[in-house]
């Protein structure tokens, strides 16, 4: 009997041992945010539009888990994403913008990502649903989930990164019972990095097919939209200099039919340069940035509507803020049309001027001013002016702590001509918000 417990005993241990063997490591990091803001007026119409003012939070975490060494299955959340108090979104299917999950989801919690991450002697393999729409600069990029397969590969300073992306699957599934094949949207990607000290150079090139579009209806037939994106795009430091430039050529079909019989070119262009010089506590910064519009006159092509900004570059806290325009939906006037303001997809059909200047009188205090015009690249047809308008911003950043920092901020807008429409009597008013928000990372 004392052997039979021997044998078990031993049995047991080597089990327990043999399950430590495979324990996985766990690793978080993510961001805590929560602000405060005014907003004089939701509508640049004169005379319309109430006050506002609300207070919002978003928890956004990563967990890595360490299976072994070079082997993780990487998971980011977003959770309790909300207006402090409001009531709840509807429950709808439709994602949000940046998320895997619906606005109602990521007002309780919603997982945006969950992919593998192997690096291998050959290579470095990411498989799942990870983050899509990052390339070079800020500008232009508009993180959001996706299915993914992604390569890299780095020998010396230079590193070459293939990815697949299906933007949209719409074959036969239990869930959808589609009845026609070859509808599905596919991104092809390749990109080319040369870093050395003190800045980096590359250039990366997707191809997209959109074929969404080519079950015929009973007014349209099968089309679908196949173009490229060529973007070179740079980041460097000279001496007292920073520098980021990037440039973004989309070319190719908006449609194109299988007969061929009106089939729609596109030709869109994007780009800016940033630059900010520092001397000692004090900096000044200047950025130029264009978005090509939509030419009305021409019909057989499309020059705008493709590229913007992006949701992730905010150069001001009211023109083209993605938070902004997230809690508080598109800023524009009743007398253009919806999409034609300052929405959440970033700018769009514009010329942006910004200067700005700064001063970090500790390391712990950062206060920074800005002004920007910007104006419509194309104007629409028969719209009185293009101005979108002149805006003002000051803020002033806090490090509490090397984890939470505190912003305080203030903008105001002299609203342009341009959110008169077509209407030259039409009556448009200046805008202004104040915010104060709390940021805390791990």
């Amino acid at each position: 009997m004392k052997r039979l417990w021997l044998i078990l005993l031993s049995i047991g241990l080597l089990i327990i041992f043999s399950t430590a063997a495979f324990a996985v490591d766990l690793k978080f990091s993510g961001e805590f945010s929560a602000a405060g803001v005014y907003w004089d007026k939701t509508s640049l119409t004169k005379d319309s539009g109430p006050s506002t003012a609300f207070y919002y939070q978003r928890l956004r975490l990563r967990t890595d888990f360490i299976v072994s060494p070079g082997l993780t299955l990487v998971t980011r959340v977003d959770a309790m994403e909300r207006v402090l108090g409001a009531a709840r979104s509807g429950t709808v299917t439709t994602l949000a913008v940046d998320s895997a999950g619906t606005t109602a989801e990521n007002e309780n919690i919603a997982f945006d990502w969950v992919y593998i991450d192997y690096r291998s002697p050959i290579g470095i393999f990411n498989v799942g649903i990870m983050n899509d729409g990052s390339t070079g600069t800020i500008f232009g990029n508009g993180l959001a989930p996706a299915a993914r397969i992604k390569y890299s590969y780095t020998v010396g300073p230079a590193t070459l990164n293939l990815a697949y992306t299906k933007v949209k699957e719409q074959s036969y599934t239990a869930n959808t019972a589609a009845a026609y094949s070859d509808a599905d949207n596919d991104k092809y990607g390749i990109e080319g990095v040369y870093k050395w000290k003190g800045g980096l150079a590359g250039i990366n090139v997707n191809y997209y097919r959109y074929a969404e579009l080519r079950p015929a209806t009973s007014t349209t037939p099968n089309s679908k939209r196949t173009y490229y994106i060529f973007t070179p795009y740079t980041i460097a430091k000279f001496g007292f200099l920073d520098l980021q430039a990037e440039f973004n050529w989309a070319t190719g079909k908006y449609t194109e039919t299988d007969s061929g019989i009106g089939d729609v070119k596109m030709e869109n262009i994007s780009g800016w340069i940033d630059a900010t010089a520092t001397f000692g506590p004090i900096y000044f910064g200047g950025t130029f940035a264009y978005v090509s519009g939509d030419d009305p006159t021409t019909t057989d092509k499309r020059e705008g509507g493709t590229l913007n900004g992006g949701r992730d570059w905010s150069p001001n806290l009211i023109m083209w803020n993605y938070d902004r325009s997230m809690w508080i939906g598109e800023l524009r006037s009743s007398s253009v049309a919806a999409g034609s303001g300052f929405g959440t997809s970033g700018m769009a059909n514009a010329f942006l001027y910004q200067g700005r200047v700064g001063v970090k009188p500790t390391d712990k205090l950062d206060v920074m001013t800005s002004f920007t015009y910007a104006n419509a690249e194309k104007k629409p047809a028969n719209y009185v002016s293009d101005p979108y308008g002149y805006e003002l911003d000051v803020t002033a950043t806090y490090k509490i702590t090397n984890n939470l920092t505190y912003m305080l901020g203030a903008g105001y807008l002299w609203t342009g001509d341009y959110f008169k429409g077509a209407s030259a009597t039409a009556a448009v008013q200046n805008d202004f918000m104040v915010i104060n928000k709390l940021t805390l990372t791990f």
